[in-house]
């Protein structure tokens, strides 16, 4: 797809999006409450609306990658044999992000920057009236479909990060992203909207407000090895991200709390 398609193609999404806004204002349509897919990772043109980076942007020794991975079209046998019915089986291409995570910088910048950081993020979106984003106000759950490989070590060392229209753009809305699966299988992460707290410059916000989720304008993922001293290869396979709602959920299982240990935000009051 040519940059100019994309960009028609965003105008006339945002358009029939503000026409259906129109009409639930005047009562002619209720608000929806269906599943809402916001990203695909299925095709090369799916990984091109992301942005990469890593610390070795500014001098660290991280490497980055964020690839189409066409194996997943075809799992292998024991994939396909579900253990239970609540496995996830994916036989379609997804997204790879992958790379070494080291804390380690370019000699002669010690103590100057930190090390151990990459992460990936759907990039803005320009339209003819204004930039594309998402409205999730009528939804409960961020919902990932994602696996964890790499060393072990770095499994417990990501974040969702997401970013709203607000006049303050170095803010970040944040969440510790657990796995239940230890196996590098497929599984389906609910995050609660409300959960999410406000960071700035990878500091907790001291005076949380709501989430503005009417304006969801990025949508990524980092892997903040320099905050845990983690070190090694990492790898996060991905298929997809929507907003859903509790009746979505087909394994109840999937909403409990993960034990955190002191791994997740505290999350002072909303004011």
């Amino acid at each position: 797809m040519s940059r100019l398609s994309g960009y028609l193609n965003r105008t006339s999404r945002l358009l029939r999006d503000n026409a259906s806004r129109i009409l639930r204002m005047e009562g002619a349509d209720e608000p929806s409450r269906a599943p809402k897919l916001l990203f695909t990772f299925n095709s090369r043109e799916d990984i091109d609306q992301f942005a990469v980076g890593c610390d070795a942007d500014v001098g660290g020794t991280s490497t980055v990658h964020f690839e189409l991975d066409e194996s997943t079209a075809k799992p292998t046998g024991e994939e396909r044999s579900a253990s239970s019915r609540h496995d996830i089986i994916v036989n379609r291409p997804t997204g790879k992000f992958w790379g070494e995570m080291r804390l380690a910088v370019r000699q002669g910048l010690e103590g100057q920057i930190r090390g151990g950081y990459a992460g990936f993020r759907s990039k803005p979106r320009p339209t003819l009236f204004g930039e594309l984003t998402e409205d999730v106000s009528n939804h409960e759950y961020l919902a990932l479909r994602v696996r964890a490989r790499g060393h072990p070590r770095t499994r417990n060392s990501y974040f969702v990060n997401l970013q709203t229209d607000g006049p303050i753009t170095t803010d970040l809305w944040q969440h510790r992203l657990f796995f239940r699966r230890d196996d590098g299988g497929w599984e389906d992460v609910f995050i609660p909207f409300k959960d999410f707290v406000l960071t700035n410059a990878g500091e907790l916000v001291p005076h949380q407000v709501q989430m503005y989720r009417e304006r969801i304008r990025t949508i990524g993922i980092s892997l903040l090895g320099g905050n845990s001293g983690v070190e090694g290869p990492y790898e996060l396979g991905i298929d997809a991200i929507s907003a859903v709602n509790a009746e979505d959920v087909t394994d109840a299982s999937s909403l409990e709390k993960v034990p955190t240990e002191g791994t997740q935000w505290q999350r002072p009051p909303v004011l």
